[in-house]
């Protein structure tokens, strides 16, 4: 089975979208008593990575909070790890501001981040959902990338790239979502009004959108959710 979200009982979510080095307003998000579950992408984009890492770590330290793995943290962990990636001039800014230590922690994290999580009718995750996920654990994040872990850190792709540069990225993938189930999400910015995007699949399942572009022009977005049952 997919993992499981351990949260501490009693405690209510607050489900925060991609970061991408916005430090101010995730220190923001960061002051509640809600258990804070992060999308992934906390780095590169905005004008402080190594602080948005900080409080991130502060949040895992004092057990009140997780981020789920995205590309763009899975691109960091390598590049500290010494492999082979592209180095964009966002990549490249986040390594600079690193100190050794905060990049060891930070391969430490990613090496363990999960690349989604469920929670009874809540199901987390950076980039996309599938079916399979339900009743499969997800694979180590920085291990081989199989079509699961591909759909969970860079969507539903179809080979084609945009005129922007970027894959084409589809969202078919929310019709196939069980009725009774809401999966929350990031990596794609659908919104186009500021606010977290809700969409409905054929089979009755929802889809939330929480990226609102921080760190690239645009804002930090969460959604505060009760206590689990």
């Amino acid at each position: 089975m997919t993992a499981a979200l351990a949260v501490p009982p009693g405690r209510a979510l607050r489900v925060v979208g991609d970061v991408h080095g916005d430090a101010h307003a995730f220190a923001f998000a960061a002051e509640t008593d809600h258990f804070l579950i992060q999308l992934g992408d906390l780095t590169d984009g905005g004008p402080d990575s190594a602080g948005v890492l900080r409080t991130m770590f502060q949040l895992i330290d004092e057990s009140r909070g997780l981020f789920l793995l995205g590309n763009h943290d899975r691109k960091l962990a390598r590049a500290i790890a010494g492999e082979r990636v592209r180095i964009s001039p966002e990549l490249e800014a986040t390594l600079d501001a690193l100190t050794p230590t905060l990049r060891d922690r930070t391969l430490a994290e990613a090496t363990r981040a999960p690349a989604w999580l469920l929670d009874g009718p809540l199901f987390f995750v950076h980039a996309a959902f599938h079916t399979s996920m339900l009743n499969q654990p997800a694979p180590p994040g920085l291990g081989r990338v199989d079509p699961l872990l591909s759909r969970a850190l860079f969507g539903e792709v179809t080979g084609r790239t945009q005129p922007d540069g970027f894959p084409e990225r589809l969202t078919r993938w929310i019709h196939h979502i069980p009725p009774t189930l809401t999966v929350y999400c990031g990596h794609d910015q659908r919104s186009r009004d500021g606010r977290p995007l809700t969409l409905r699949g054929d089979l009755g399942g929802h889809a939330v959108f929480l990226d609102t572009g921080a760190g690239k022009g645009g804002h930090l977005s969460w959604i505060d959710l009760p206590a689990p049952r």
